[in-house]
């Protein structure tokens, strides 16, 4: 197999690695917001004013956002498939050079290189 075959292997490998964890990671923190959601119901407590901690309102806000964070995540997971499929998988959006091996074994849905990506970040 040629060198740009085992390439595009290793990447839709390393992008379905991704997506199984993503997915795993979405279903836990769904039966987390459904536990949240089910501790409020069950309880009659005054929980809008306990001063003990966080109110589970409260709690169900922060899982709502890493659900979110997660489904994003999923988008970024199919557009690299995308690209992948189109053979742009790896090439800088912003300037269309490679984006290093190591980036993208960091980061498996970067669209640009280092230089674009700190440049955007700033």
């Amino acid at each position: 197999m040629s060198e740009p075959g085992r390439k595009a292997e290793v990447h839709a490998a390393r992008l379905a690695a991704e997506r199984h964890t993503t997915d795993e990671r979405l279903v836990g923190l769904r039966r987390a917001f459904e536990e949240a959601s089910d501790a409020s119901e069950d309880s009659n407590a005054d929980d809008e004013h306990d001063p003990e901690g966080a109110t589970i309102a409260y709690e169900r806000s922060q899982i709502a956002a890493l659900i979110d964070q997660a489904q994003a995540h999923l988008a970024a997971i199919d557009a690299a498939e995308e690209r992948l499929e189109a053979g742009t998988y790896g090439l800088c959006s912003v300037c269309g050079e490679p984006i290093p091996e190591g980036r993208l074994e960091a980061r498996p849905t970067a669209t640009t290189c280092v230089l674009h990506a700190s440049a955007s970040a700033s």
